[in-house]
Formats: C-alpha cells, structure tokens, sequence
C-alpha cells in the first residue's frame, strides 16, 4: 500500500505515485472517473448507491445516493487524483483533491463515508468527529457498505472457524479476521469445508491464503 509522508503541512508523494488530473465523473460514493480511468478513494467507503441508513427518528433516508451526490458536488471543478497503488478492478487507489480540499477526508468528516480501517487509518480522526456529532450516516444505525456489498458473516457452525474454500487457487483456508475472512463463504457441498486448527488445515493440504 502506498505510504504517504507528512512533512510540516505538506502532504508528500511517494516516489512511485500516479497522477490523475481532470473533470471528474462520479461513479458512486467512493469512486470517480477521469477519462478512461477509474479513481477509488483511498482510505474511505461510501455507502453503496442504493443503500438505504436510519436518521435519529428511525427513517430510512438514502444515504448511499446523497453520498453519491455530495461527491459531485466536491468533484464539480478540476480533480486530482494521487495514488501509487491498483485494486482488482484495475482502479487507482487515490488521495483526490479539489479546489484545495482533501475530498476523501471531507466525505468522512461530513458522515458521507467511513474511514476504511480494513486498509488504512488515515481517516479515523474525520471519523470519530463526525460520530461524536451523529453527522451523515452516524445520525442513526447502519450497516458498514462492505457488510452490503458482502451480505451478513457467516456464521460457523461450531467452535471451527477456520474457513476452508476452494477457488482457482486451489483449496485455500482463511483465519478469523484475515482480509477476505468475512466474505468468503463456505459451501460444504462443494466439498469446501471448516477446521479447528491450521495444523488441521494443513495436514488436510490445504494452504493459508496469501501463500
């Protein structure tokens, strides 16, 4: 991941940073379009478009589509874009900036989005004030985005849960609060199964994800 360095107040790149610069298309809470390169936020997630949060009263308000929106209005001007790094779907993950605001840190700091600690901790103090003030989608209950986008965890069936599932890598195990613990899901008649232990997993030839 890329790493960013606070000199004084200046903001410094890394070496190896990719550059983005332009008008902006908004494509959901947390990601843009510049030409033909798509742009997601780094160290945020919105909620998805058509999700729906609870105010103070307990309404529903959609809050996935007024993220949505607030990004546009942030991305009206010119848009940079900053990052070093590509997710799967080949988007640059990326510090943007408009008319000389950090539009990731302002989506976080309004409730418009969450500081994605999965990844990075960069946002946690926008965070926590907006929290603290019941802002955007800490006015009421939501669901975290990834929870939408990934359905509700699945819950083990005994005290084994370790997660072993076979994909085109092969029969690969997961560990409780790995990065792809929560949405991988087990389906025990495909032969995918659970273990106690990674010893257990790996006398059965299984091998942990990442090697």
């Amino acid at each position: 991941m890329v790493k960013w360095v606070l000199i004084g107040l200046v903001l410094a790149l890394p070496a190896q940073a990719e550059i983005l610069q332009g008008r902006a298309r908004v494509v959901d809470g947390d990601t843009l379009a510049i030409g033909a390169q798509k742009v997601r936020l780094f160290g945020i997630d919105a909620p998805e478009h058509d999700q729906l949060c609870k105010d103070a009263q307990g309404r529903d308000w959609p809050c996935g589509q007024a993220a949505r929106d607030r990004l546009g209005a942030l991305a009206a001007g010119t848009v940079r874009c900053a990052g070093g790094d590509r997710d799967r779907y080949d988007r640059l993950l990326a510090v943007c900036s408009a008319g000389g605001r950090d539009l990731n840190a302002v989506l976080v700091a309004e409730g418009m989005a969450e500081a994605y600690r999965k990844y990075a901790r960069d946002y946690v103090p926008e965070e926590t004030q907006a929290r603290a003030a019941h802002r955007g989608i800490w006015a009421g209950p939501h669901l975290a985005p990834e929870a939408v986008r990934h359905g509700p965890a699945q819950t083990p069936p005994g005290a084994c849960r370790i997660k072993g599932n076979i994909s085109k890598k092969g029969q690969i195990f997961h560990l409780p609060g790995a990065r792809d613990y929560d949405r991988t899901k087990i389906d025990e008649t495909k032969g995918e199964r659970w273990f106690c232990t990674e010893a257990e997993a790996l006398a059965a030839g299984w091998r942990p994800m990442g090697r």
